[in-house]
């Protein structure tokens, strides 16, 4: 059995997805807190687990061969690296054999800017599985640009998208995209103990931010803000706030800085991953703007 966990998220969902299509005949578990949330999508046995709580988890992975580790979310105060412990620990006692661990792209370059704290902690467990007996493989995602491009639709009621970004390249990806090489990576062959950047092109976001405008119609300036003008947006951004504070607006703001010095422009991965060549960016719009 294959178990995907923090399964009502963007990439546990499409995960499971892609694991049903590409490898119908494996029978799939999907871990969450609120196996409830997942009602919409039938035939994937559910089961409870909190990475908070290591007996919770090792229940839930009784009988599976591989699974899917999602990092936890960055969330203000959030123990993350407990957390991912706590869930590797409950793999080990459950007989797990194969990890697959979605990580974070970056050249080290972002442990320069305010990010730094957030990378750490996945760099620490990515160390914690490259020390323990499991089939690993670290799942480097590139970012969402399925976020990014929300965003940018949001813009166009107001005609400009604000960052700090500037003209430094970074791998995204589309979440559909993650999914199908995270499912190949978990149930396939592919070769252990690794990482793999799961990135498509590179792109600068005031270039993305023209081919948003073409594919989906919009009309809105990219302007450049200071990483102090980020900051201070991200201080005062509700959403933020929900999430942490001042340590969630270092992030971000830090994130930002990572792209315009290129920290997360890397080589891809993804076909050695999933077996063919990643969607070119046209491609990923193009199938977002169909699915709405």
């Amino acid at each position: 059995m294959i178990a995907v966990t923090a399964a009502s998220g963007r990439l546990g969902r499409a995960t499971l997805r892609a694991l049903a299509s590409v490898y119908p005949e494996q029978p799939r578990i999907a871990v969450l807190r609120s196996p409830g949330k997942l009602a919409d999508l039938p035939g994937i046995e559910t089961r409870p687990g909190d990475y908070a709580s290591i007996e919770s988890m090792t229940a839930a992975l009784q009988g599976v061969r591989a699974m899917v580790l999602v990092s936890a979310p960055a969330i203000g105060g959030l123990d993350r690296i407990t957390l991912h412990r706590n869930a590797l620990e409950a793999a080990r006692r459950a007989g797990v054999r194969r990890v697959v661990y979605t990580s974070v792209i970056g050249n080290g370059t972002e442990m320069q800017t305010a990010f730094a704290a957030t990378q750490r902690a996945n760099r620490q467990t990515e160390q914690d599985l490259a020390a323990s007996d499991f089939e690993w493989i670290v799942a480097r995602n590139g970012f969402y640009l399925d976020i990014d491009v929300d965003v940018m639709r949001a813009a166009n009621a107001k005609g400009f998208y604000e960052s700090s970004s500037g003209d430094g390249r970074c791998g995204y990806i589309s979440i559909a995209e993650l999914g199908f090489a995270t499912a190949h990576l978990v149930a396939g062959d592919r070769a252990a103990r690794r990482d793999y950047n799961l990135v498509g092109e590179s792109i600068s976001v005031p270039a993305l931010t023209q081919l948003a405008n073409e594919i989906f119609g919009l009309n809105v300036e990219y302007r450049l803000l200071t990483d102090r003008q980020k900051l201070e947006q991200a201080r005062a951004d509700l959403s933020v706030l929900a999430r942490g504070g001042e340590e969630i607006a270092q992030m971000f703001a830090g994130l930002m800085q990572g792209q315009r010095l290129g920290a997360f422009d890397v080589p891809s991965d993804f076909a050695a991953a999933a077996g063919r060549p990643c969607r070119s960016m046209r491609e990923m719009l193009l199938e977002l703007r169909t699915r709405g």
